[in-house]
């Protein structure tokens, strides 16, 4: 993200800084709003995150290159990252309410994977193409994403038909 706010929005280490700062800040308020809304209606905001997300990584995309809209996208984006950390901890804990130890191990192992898968094929895209594309695998790890989140849904549910 440094490197983006450098090299594509053309900030100054100070201002990006501060950037860090705003993001890891608004990633608390994330944390803080995703608890309410995993608890009032988890499905819809599951299966709406990656739209959500997206819709802000094509700003992003074509904003890039502007301060002001960085600034704005920094607050909103540390938000949805506070929001989907929660998620995934939801998600992996509601599939096995009877093992919370084991669902915590492979939450964290999830985690660490897709940041090493993630930070791999993110090197390949800026080799490849540039800094600003590094969005594109923000992007393609979306649809990934939204493919899992449906096919957890489904298992979940047809789990719970045949049980009955």
């Amino acid at each position: 993200f440094a490197e983006y706010l450098k090299t594509v929005t053309n900030m100054s280490s100070n201002t990006i800084s501060l950037m860090l700062f705003i993001y890891g800040g608004a990633n608390i308020i994330g944390n803080v709003v995703a608890g309410k809304l995993l608890i009032n209606s988890a499905i819809k905001s599951v299966v709406s995150f990656p739209f959500v997300l997206g819709a802000v990584y094509i700003i992003m995309f074509f904003t890039g290159q502007l301060s002001v809209p960085m600034a704005i996208i920094t607050l909103i984006w540390g938000i949805l990252a506070g929001f989907g950390g929660n998620m995934n901890q939801y998600l992996m804990t509601s599939s096995t309410p009877e093992a919370p130890d084991f669902a915590n191990g492979l939450f964290l192992t999830s985690a660490n994977l897709g940041v090493t898968f993630g930070a791999t094929v993110g090197g390949f895209f800026i080799a490849e193409m540039g800094t600003q594309y590094v969005i594109f695998v923000g992007l393609l790890s979306l649809v990934l994403s939204f493919v899992a989140i449906l096919l957890r849904n489904y298992m979940f549910t047809l789990t719970r038909s045949l049980s009955r």
